[in-house]
């Protein structure tokens, strides 16, 4: 199962980063989540350079792609040249976006009309888009979800793991990265996601 987290300059480390460390933990059941984007590197919004794993162009192999966030969202949505090397298909791959990442994934068109979530700040600009914010922190509809705030990046990636992998073996990952002295932490995560959970499951590498 290959992910790939969409990253560009000014990203929040939160959302890259957590999502890229949970998914990690499936990696002995054969899955790998990269960080891939524009360019060699990516400069945070706090300094941190990364080196980025694949281009952008790879992400059209990729199982799940995730759009992570960051103060460059508006502007590489407003990037026609950067868009037009992101080519998505929803049918076949898991699509998820958090906070400005969220915009990023209506300027693809990969919305299609539907509400969105995704942080304060955005909210503005993903409304100027013509997108419906919800007040919440997560919403998915079959192979596409969105979320906001940082710390959502536990729904997301929760998501993801219990939509291919099943609820079980998201509450197992998600247990390994709880807080400690917090029991209830991983029920309220699976709480969130499980109205959006398909009961049968999401099989998409069948389809590509």
């Amino acid at each position: 199962m290959r992910i790939a987290i969409l990253t560009f300059d000014g990203f929040n480390e939160i959302d890259s980063l957590a999502s890229l460390h949970i998914l990690n933990r499936m990696r002995p059941h054969g899955w790998g989540a990269e960080i891939i984007g524009p360019t060699h590197t990516v400069t945070s919004m706090n300094g941190v350079v990364l080196h980025t794993q694949n281009p952008l162009e790879s992400a059209q192999d990729a199982d799940v792609v995730l759009f992570g966030s960051g103060i460059g969202g508006r502007e590489a949505s407003k990037d026609p040249e950067l868009c037009a090397r992101i080519v998505l298909d929803p049918d076949v791959q898991l699509v998820g976006a958090q906070c400005s990442g969220t915009l990023l994934m209506s300027r693809l068109g990969l919305l299609k009309g539907l509400p969105a979530c995704t942080d304060l700040v955005t909210k503005p600009w993903v409304i100027e888009a013509g997108v419906e914010v919800l007040d919440q922190p997560f919403v998915a509809y079959g192979s596409r979800a969105t979320a906001g705030g940082c710390m959502s990046s536990t729904y997301l990636s929760g998501w993801v793991i219990a939509s291919l992998a099943g609820r079980d073996q998201a509450a197992e990952v998600l247990r390994t990265v709880a807080p400690v002295g917090e029991p209830t932490f991983v029920d309220h995560a699976l709480s969130i996601i499980a109205p959006f959970l398909s009961p049968a499951g999401v099989s998409l590498r069948d389809s590509r």
